[in-house]
């Protein structure tokens, strides 16, 4: 007797997941229930990928603490790893942009400067609050000069605030970026805190296909989580792209089709992952 392919396979064979927010807990961890969904869908041959603005120093040191293979969106999409830690694709700031980016808010003393260069996470200044989002790794920022520092291989630049009310410095940062750069830069927030900034046409949605691609596929056969304006692309992109309860409300507002799921803080994604998946 013949057997249907498609009653033997699950329909998505890929897994995407935004990091904070999303997969991880609201004190930046993954819970040992997350770890162990993700090492059983590696089982059944389901392909996980890490889709995060975090740097792949960081991502990497969280995937070996999983035991598990997976690929790395990082920086948003400036950066993706295959399962064997290899770099299959890179996107850089413009040099030139880049310097004029790092000291724009030189000024204003309730931002923080942040830029992912090479291995390094760079800082302008010293900043607690940033460290905090790191638990499960030991990665941790250098301080730089904004008038003086290497420009190229740099994946991102983003700016913090370390309270929400504070978010109008970024409001009118992003005003200011768009206005000055328009496509040559992607610019997205990824909490209200944080505004990110990479290279022209930089996105998660972007990178997802190249994985797909990559791994023989398409995006149809994929389904992605998220929770921040920086998983726009990926959501729409993907065969089914799932938010977070505790998202963006701007995201939700952007793409108000798309199914809403339960809380980081309840391990939403690996719950829904197990039911529909396992």
């Amino acid at each position: 007797m013949l057997i249907n392919s498609d009653l033997t396979q699950p329909k998505f064979q890929v897994v995407a997941s935004d990091l904070d927010g999303t997969l991880l807990t609201p004190n930046h961890q993954l819970s040992p229930f997350t770890k162990q969904t993700l090492q059983s869908l590696r089982k059944r041959d389901i392909h996980f990928v890490f889709a995060t603005g975090r740097h792949h120093v960081d991502v990497a040191q969280m995937r070996e603490n999983m035991e598990i293979d997976a690929y790395m969106i990082t920086a948003n999409g400036a950066r993706v790893h295959d399962s064997q830690g290899n770099l299959i694709f890179s996107e850089s700031l413009d040099p030139k942009i880049a310097v004029e980016i790092a000291q724009i808010c030189k000024s204003d003393p309730f931002v923080h400067t942040h830029i992912y260069r090479g291995d390094e996470w760079l800082i302008n200044r010293e900043d607690d609050y940033s460290l905090s989002f790191f638990r499960d790794t030991d990665f941790t920022y250098k301080l730089f000069n904004p008038h003086n520092f290497e420009t190229d291989d740099i994946a991102k630049i983003y700016f913090t605030v370390t309270d929400d009310n504070l978010h109008s410095h970024l409001v009118n940062l992003q005003t200011q970026l768009k206005a000055t750069y328009g496509d040559k830069i992607s610019v997205a927030f990824s909490t209200i805190n944080c505004l990110e900034v990479m290279g022209e046409n930089v996105s998660k949605g972007s990178a997802l296909k190249r994985v797909v691609d990559r791994l023989g596929l398409s995006l149809a056969q994929s389904i992605a989580f998220g929770d921040g304006m920086n998983d726009v692309e990926m959501l729409q992109m993907a065969g089914k792209g799932c938010i977070m309860q505790n998202g963006s409300k701007d995201l939700r507002a952007k793409l108000p089709d798309l199914e809403v799921i339960g809380s980081n803080a309840d391990d939403a994604v690996p719950n829904y992952l197990a039911k529909l998946l396992l």
